[in-house]
């Protein structure tokens, strides 16, 4: 990202942030690629630009592979938010993740990992839940309770083929085993770990006993609320739709609040709750899920409509196995309030 393109970025963020602390998400690729340079460059153009009275936060997703003592002594200083992926022990990360000579990231990975808690760093450990590590789902979070884990997400992947007779890749994971791989996850974290433990997906299901939106995007009813800037100023409506179809246009050429507008971002949002199929409206899970993410909205439901998320099936198991608990801390925030 030039200089002419990252000024603007985080000028025309602030003219259109209204939230007390203004929030920036660096991720896309590797961002550490981008180098210290450029995130000391950042802060210096935040500092210009913040608003009086409000406070900015950073936070970066990482592979973890190229963390160093000097990165880390940035993000302590800096307050950084660091987010880093691993899928689980050496043999389920390494499935997946692995450089162009075939050689497994694990190994840099942790020691990424154990630099950032050395500098007091408690990242946000990032999962994602393929085929490779579905079936191990209390091996995996066991190895995330043994690094000190206080912060879990859990992503599952979803490649969809454009071609051939598979519906999606064979590292996808599969619907129903993700949501039995989430279930005896929760299972675990209510006998051991509930309050000592944050767990992003759980966080959600439990946001409905309280009546609060969704944090997560995917899960609320309407999409748009997180657009993406790439590295040349394009302006896209969602980081998972970064394609010749939804490209807006770019922030060197209109203000930012020119596209949080727009007519094509604002269409965009709603067409996920407007798209619903009739089979996930009467779910009794609905206000947990919403249909998930539409880029996972390729299968037909039972009756043949169109348009259900690949995951449902998992998603379902998922949210009616912890239905019950989430009913019942309703019941008791009702009661109390």
């Amino acid at each position: 990202m030039n200089d002419e393109t990252l000024e603007n970025c985080i000028r025309q963020h602030f003219s259109v942030s209204s939230g007390d602390t203004v929030v920036f998400t660096w991720h896309g690729g590797e961002p550490l690629l981008a180098g210290i340079e450029f995130y000391k460059k950042v802060l210096s153009i935040q500092k210009k630009y913040l608003p009086q009275g409000k406070s900015v936060l950073n936070g970066i997703q990482t592979n973890g592979t190229l963390i160093t003592k000097e990165w880390c002594n940035f993000f302590a200083s800096n307050g950084f938010a660091v987010g880093i992926s691993i899928d689980g022990p050496e043999n389920l990360h390494n499935a997946l993740r692995h450089n162009s000579n075939l050689n497994g990231s694990f190994e840099k990975t942790i020691g990424g990992y154990a630099l950032l808690r050395k500098y007091g760093i408690n990242a946000e450990i990032l999962c994602v839940v393929s085929s490779r590590n579905v079936g191990y789902p209390l091996v995996v979070y066991d190895f995330f309770k043994n690094l000190g884990a206080n912060y879990i997400s859990f992503m599952p992947l979803v490649e969809k083929m454009e071609n051939g007779d598979r519906r999606v890749s064979e590292n996808s994971v599969p619907a129903r085993e993700f949501g039995c791989f989430l279930s005896a996850i929760f299972d675990e974290w209510i006998k051991k770990d509930i309050g000592a433990v944050k767990i992003q997906i759980f966080e959600e299901a439990l946001r409905t006993a309280f009546k609060q939106e969704h944090s997560w995007c995917v899960f609320r009813e309407q999409c748009g609320g997180t657009p993406v800037i790439e590295h040349n100023g394009d302006f896209y409506p969602c980081d998972l739709f970064v394609d010749n179809d939804h490209l807006l246009g770019n922030i060197n050429d209109r203000d930012l609040g020119y596209f949080l507008n727009h007519a094509e971002q604002k269409a965009f949002g709603q067409a996920k709750s407007k798209t619903l199929p009739q089979y996930c409206i009467r779910c009794d899970v609905k206000n947990m899920c919403n249909g998930e993410c539409p880029k996972n909205r390729f299968i037909e439901s039972p009756e043949g409509e169109p348009g259900l998320n690949y995951l449902c099936e998992g998603y379902k198991y998922f949210f009616n196995h912890c239905k019950p608990f989430v009913d019942t801390v309703a019941k008791v925030w009702s009661t109390e309030n």
